[in-house]
């Protein structure tokens, strides 16, 4: 069993075209690191090196529907069977 990990429509670049992949880990950087090593450049738009390996500011990443801001961010467990969802923030409408 592994971690089924659904990807938003505009990352689907990166996993070429499939809505949900697979990967492996036990904490979500180490999850972020197997998608990097089979959906190369998926890392760079999730994570902000620049910020001491943090999430983006406008990515959420939920782990069974908890964001894992809340929880203990990219260092957050994950097991066989979870499902992470990757959603970007979004922004815009009318004033």
């Amino acid at each position: 069993m592994a971690i089924e990990v659904r990807i938003p429509t505009i990352l689907r670049q990166y996993t070429d075209g499939a809505k949900a992949v697979q990967g492996s880990g036990g904490t979500v950087a180490e999850l972020i690191a197997d998608l990097e090593s089979r959906h190369a450049g998926i890392k760079a738009r999730l994570i902000d090196d620049a910020k001491g390996d943090q999430l983006r500011r406008f990515v959420n990443v939920y782990l069974n529907d908890e964001d894992v801001r809340f929880l203990d961010g990219i260092d957050t467990k994950v097991t066989d069977g979870d499902s992470i969802t990757i959603l970007p923030a979004v922004a815009g409408g009318r004033a």
